[in-house]
């Protein structure tokens, strides 16, 4: 049986969102990825924001690629594999014309999506107001609540504590950060065994090391300019090899409430 489903474009390509966009392309959805010129991304080889680094990137069996927005609806149409396009500002939203609009950037503060963006909009995690900011908010913190679809007027995700989800007993000190404003150039790959101590990468001729033993599983791109404190990588005690490239338990869940999303929807 083959369905007439509705385009859905999806702001962000990091690896939530790619876990949002596995569960929409699967189950049929044309899909268009909106992404920044430099992606501030740290899980690469799970996240349809590499595509814009590479050109192209696969993930879990599907394909992205970077593409010029003259070509954005011959690759929408086509459905084998999902088109990622630089648009920041979202300015391709008036070509498009989608209707569903899912911003998946998890930026937390200073919004800039609305209701008025496309018929349904979906907003995942902090800062997202059912009603104001987006018709539904998906939860994204771990919990008892993550992935519940949050549809009444005014309610909102759980505000965020600036405080990373605990793994392994380390929660702050496996997120690592910039110390400085720089070009970040990386010393080790994703997927690399570290010991306490090992350097990851240098930032203006400042070293950034693993501040325990485990596996490196993201790392910000080589050569990107970052900021102080930005965060930049994520070190991982349980050092599970195959983690480091494949979608996350959190993301698939995430992407699952979006699709619930998306079907309530279209019947109602």
């Amino acid at each position: 049986m083959s369905l007439d489903l509705p385009l859905v474009v999806v702001r962000g390509g990091g690896d939530i969102a790619t876990g949002v966009i596995h569960r929409l392309h699967k189950a049929g959805f044309p899909v268009v990825v909106l992404e920044l010129p430099e992606p501030r991304v740290v899980r690469l080889p799970v996240s349809a924001a590499e595509a814009v680094y590479s050109g192209r990137h696969v993930v879990e069996g599907i394909v992205f690629e970077k593409i010029a927005q003259d070509r954005v609806r011959n690759a929408v149409l086509s459905k084998r594999w999902v088109p990622v396009l630089v648009d920041p500002e979202a300015v391709s939203l008036s070509e498009l014309r989608p209707s569903v609009l899912v911003d998946a950037r998890l930026r937390k503060r200073n919004l800039d999506s609305n209701t008025e963006m496309a018929p349904l909009v979906v907003g995942l995690g902090p800062g997202f107001v059912a009603g104001e900011n987006c018709h539904a908010v998906v939860e994204t913190k771990r919990g008892h609540t993550l992935g519940r679809v949050i549809w009444r007027l005014g309610e909102a995700a759980a505000i965020d504590t600036g405080v990373p989800e605990p793994v392994a007993g380390f929660a702050a000190e496996r997120v690592l950060h910039s110390p400085c404003d720089g070009v970040l150039y990386s010393k080790a790959k994703i997927g690399d065994l570290l010991r306490a101590g090992e350097f990851i990468a240098t930032i203006h001729n400042q070293s950034v090391a693993a501040p325990f033993s485990g596996m490196l599983r993201g790392l910000i791109h080589d050569g990107v300019t970052v900021t102080a404190n930005e965060k930049i990588g994520d070190l991982d005690p349980r050092s599970v090899y195959n983690h480091c490239f494949t979608i996350s338990d959190k993301a698939l869940a995430i992407g699952g409430a979006v699709l619930e999303a998306v079907f309530y929807w279209l019947q109602e």
